[in-house]
């Protein structure tokens, strides 16, 4: 099914998707609607043009791939499915993901994975291909975030990475521990072991964007995880 989306409004788009029996649809001259994609599953929804926020929130196993720039909130509290996106990303991406993946060719905005939590045996995943803004992984709970680094020189992420994180990793392909990480981050440089834990996620993202998983993960790897259960203990009592 091919749908010429034009000043459609997204609950006419979102109910076209649920209402045929096509499980690959198109939509092109997208400019901008909100929430497609919301709470889909079992569909395949390619996007020409530029979804606006909150792209596949609260999607439930359905896979949406972008030919372009995706908004803010991308992923909002997705349950299941993914995301592909062959270009940049806003901020919030992944917030309160609790299953599924986002891939991103591009670059991240602010707060990518804020929230992101484990649920059940679904494990989020996030991976950037370029850099993200500040507060990446704020608050994080779960899953696994992957910044790249492609094509950028230094570390790729802002200031205040990892704040509040009490759970799951961010990876970092770079050479250097970013500055002034929160006290609730532990950082070390990751072992072979640690990048086989990976291996799948890197791979899937290079088949999705022409990249070689070889030249990718034989870099260097900065692993970030929590380094205490009660993150907030120190606002509150002498450690």
């Amino acid at each position: 099914m091919r749908i010429t989306v034009g000043d459609t409004y997204y609950t006419e788009i979102n109910e076209q998707i649920r209402n045929t029996a096509d499980k690959e649809i198109i939509l092109d001259e997208v400019y901008g609607q909100r929430y497609i994609g919301c709470g889909i599953k079992g569909k395949t929804i390619t996007i020409n043009g530029t979804p606006g926020n909150a792209l596949g929130s609260y999607m439930d196993g359905a896979d949406v791939i972008v030919n372009g720039n995706a908004q803010d909130a991308t992923g909002d509290t997705m349950n299941e499915g993914s995301i592909i996106i062959h270009g940049n990303c806003g901020d919030t991406t992944g917030y309160g993901m609790r299953g599924g993946k986002i891939l991103i060719k591009g670059n991240a905005g602010y707060r990518v994975g804020i929230h992101m939590k484990e649920y059940k045996d679904q494990k989020p995943v996030v991976v950037v291909g370029g850099k993200t803004g500040d507060f990446l992984g704020e608050y994080q709970a779960g899953g696994i975030i992957v910044v790249l680094g492609i094509g950028v020189e230094g570390i790729p992420v802002g200031n205040f990475c990892g704040t509040g994180m009490h759970g799951g990793a961010i990876y970092l392909r770079c050479n250097d521990i970013p500055q002034g990480l929160p006290p609730q981050v532990s950082a070390t440089f990751a072992t072979e072991e640690d990048k086989k834990q990976i291996d799948g996620i890197v791979e899937d993202f290079c088949n999705s964007f022409g990249y070689d998983k070889k030249d990718i993960l034989k870099s260097n790897f900065i692993k970030l995880t929590a380094n205490t259960k009660n993150p907030y203990k120190q606002l509150y009592t002498h450690n």
